[in-house]
């Protein structure tokens, strides 16, 4: 079946493209397939796992909007009072108020919910951010397969520390990533006490993983609010 173009948008990191074929909706960045509304079990494992033992009221950060599963799936949970969504790209969160709404069940509507429209760093840099109880992160195709060069900031290690500063002393960070990034994982290792890889089987190639981070070592090293991440 031919993919349709539906709306082209220049976005903050290059053109975004919406396509569909048949029911279901794409969004490719700068040529590049980033997601579509297929499926979506490691987007819901990936909140599922890092609100595991929450209590009421837990605060959830969701780092990248998508096509909406992680977003919905959080505000199933009976743990969860409020869900902070940074999405940089001002089409992505357009598509949820018309095409993408089934998908995000029309969540930007709960008021239970905050949208800031930002760069996950530049929002994060805020002390008044957090802390939160569980950090889900869906950016770009993972740590080691970015789209946006920049992107990968967040997966290196300011950007780490930075993340193990806005969680709460119990919390969980979670990250999505398109293949296995041991590299990454090291990096996670040297900053959480616990650390996990879970593996999600795809239809085709090798599984998605979802990282989780717990206890984290040490925030000493965490960048200042003032000072850029590199």
């Amino acid at each position: 079946m031919t993919a349709e173009v539906v709306e082209r948008a220049a976005g903050i990191g290059g053109e975004l493209v919406l396509r569909r074929t048949g029911e279901h909706y794409e969004i490719i960045s700068n040529g590049v397939f980033l997601m579509d509304t297929r499926g979506g079990a490691s987007e819901r494992l990936l909140v599922r796992a890092a609100a595991d033992g929450l209590t009421t009221p837990a605060r959830i950060l969701i780092g990248g909007l998508g096509v909406g599963f992680s977003l919905a799936e959080a505000l199933t949970l009976p743990a969860v009072a409020h869900v902070t969504v940074v999405e940089r790209e001002p089409a992505v969160i357009a598509w949820h108020r018309s095409l993408l709404r089934p998908w995000s069940r029309g969540a930007l509507d709960d008021p239970r919910v905050t949208i800031e429209r930002a760069d996950l760093l530049d929002a994060l840099a805020d002390p008044a951010t957090g802390p939160f109880d569980a950090m889900c992160l869906d950016i770009d195709n993972g740590p080691d397969w970015t789209v946006t060069p920049g992107n990968a900031r967040l997966y290196g290690p300011g950007g780490l520390d930075l993340l193990a500063s806005r969680l709460a002393p119990h919390g969980t960070l979670a990250v999505w990533s398109a293949g296995a990034a041991p590299a990454f994982q090291a990096r996670l290792r040297d900053r959480f006490a616990r650390v996990e890889a879970v593996p999600v089987p795809v239809p085709r190639g090798e599984p998605d993983i979802v990282y989780l981070a717990r206890d984290p070592a040490s925030t000493d090293r965490a960048v200042p609010p003032s000072h850029p991440v590199r």
